[in-house]
């Protein structure tokens, strides 16, 4: 295997991985988010937008040329960049490439009206879902007043002022003040395709650092939110609380509470105590989002309205057991092997460990950082899984609930 970590020349960092006898290149490029977003919807806008035509084809005829060469090409916005993406025959590398520097550099944010309207449609029709509207107020109480808690809700009540004005502004700011990175991963020999990738990404503006505005969001205080859906048959709940996320010592603990809190399935405890033994559930789990600057855990049920209360209490018993009682090696191993199978089932295709490179180096923690994180999970011990219990299940979190 050869993995090989450079720049190009206009100082975007690239890590170049040679995986062999595979029949598809993968290249995904981040561009870092450093800004808030003037209007909760922009960036939404600026990603959707980017393959809606150029000024060499229109939005029927790019995408006619992704289908003619089968190219599987996508723009995506996460809180902290933006991530343009493709996985492409081996002999069509250099038309896949050419195609993202089109999309990248001559974008003309032409179909703007049109897909404000479908976001409008698209972002109310996942808003009927309970459990997306549970989510999107947790979201919004989180987050109040920060870029992070721009939901779903935020969007919709915005999107009418966004002008395409504002749009082309905030692509213009994150395409010239980006940190970029940039990672390719496929059989194809480096020295074959680094000459297409200077003539094309390598011409783009150059790769910034040390130019992040976005303040870290602190929570100060409980709260709670409750909703009411009359035509609901099940009520769900969300209680979460701020934590430390990546590059951060007690990550990898935290990373290691979720697989055993609610986050591996049958064998959670969430999962063993609330839905096995005591009924309650059909869905019981708890999740680790990481953002650059926090993290956010939180554990969710759905369940019959009449055992709210209940549900609660199971939450607060299993969530006290945790802090009190340290967890067995058993456990513990069981969960770093849960970790270790996941990073491997998550890093099978070129594609996938493209972006996984191109994710960490843009968010600053450089390209292998999977490959750190495993080896700081494996040195976790029960007595740091405990203080980290006891550290962060505090009386300062967010109380999420909709019900019939």
């Amino acid at each position: 295997m050869i993995k090989e970590i450079s720049k190009l020349n206009n100082n975007i960092s690239y890590i170049y991985k040679k995986n062999d006898n595979t029949p598809r290149m993968a290249v995904c490029l981040n561009l870092s988010v450093n800004d808030a977003e003037k209007k909760p919807g922009i960036y939404s806008l600026v990603a959707r937008l980017l393959l809606q035509g150029t000024k060499n084809y229109n939005s029927e005829e790019l995408a006619n040329e992704f289908e003619k060469y089968a190219i599987d090409f996508s723009s995506d916005l996460f809180p902290n960049y933006l991530r343009l993406k493709f996985v492409c025959l081996n002999e069509d590398f250099s038309k896949a490439i050419e195609l993202m520097h089109e999309v990248i550099t001559n974008s003309t944010f032409e179909e703007f009206e049109k897909e404000k309207i479908k976001i409008q449609g698209e972002v109310t029709a996942e808003l009927d879902s309970p459990r997306v509207r549970a989510m999107d107020s947790y979201a919004r109480a989180m987050f109040e007043n920060h870029y992070y808690g721009n939901s779903m809700t935020t969007i919709l009540e915005n999107i009418d002022s966004i002008t395409k004005e504002d749009v082309v502004e905030a692509y213009d700011n994150i395409l010239n003040n980006s940190k970029k990175a940039l990672a390719i991963v496929g059989a194809l020999e480096k020295n074959d395709i680094l000459p297409q990738i200077e003539e094309t990404l390598g011409t783009l503006p150059a790769s910034t650092d040390n130019n992040f505005n976005i303040e870290k969001p602190v929570l100060t205080e409980k709260k709670e939110v409750t909703n009411i859906k009359s035509d609901l048959n099940q009520a769900h709940i969300i209680k979460g609380w701020q934590v430390q996320t990546y590059g951060e010592e007690d990550y990898p603990a935290l990373i290691l509470l979720n697989i055993m809190l609610g986050a591996c399935g049958l064998s959670s405890r969430l999962f063993m105590e609330l839905r096995d033994k005591k009924g309650l559930a059909y869905v019981v789990r708890s999740s680790y989002e990481t953002y650059k600057l926090v993290g956010n855990f939180m554990i969710y049920i759905a369940t019959e309205a009449k055992n709210i209360e209940v549900s609660l209490k199971g939450f607060d018993e299993e969530i006290e057991k945790i802090r009190t009682i340290p967890v067995s090696e058993k456990e513990l191993n069981d969960a770093k092997n849960n970790l270790i199978g996941k990073c491997a089932f998550l890093d099978e295709t070129n594609v996938q460990q493209a972006c996984s490179y191109a994710k960490y180096e843009a968010l600053g923690f450089g390209f292998e950082y999977t490959e750190k994180m495993k080896e700081l999970v494996k040195e976790v011990t029960a007595e740091q899984v405990l203080a980290c219990a006891q550290k962060y299940f505090n009386d300062k979190y967010v109380l999420s609930i909709i019900k019939p």
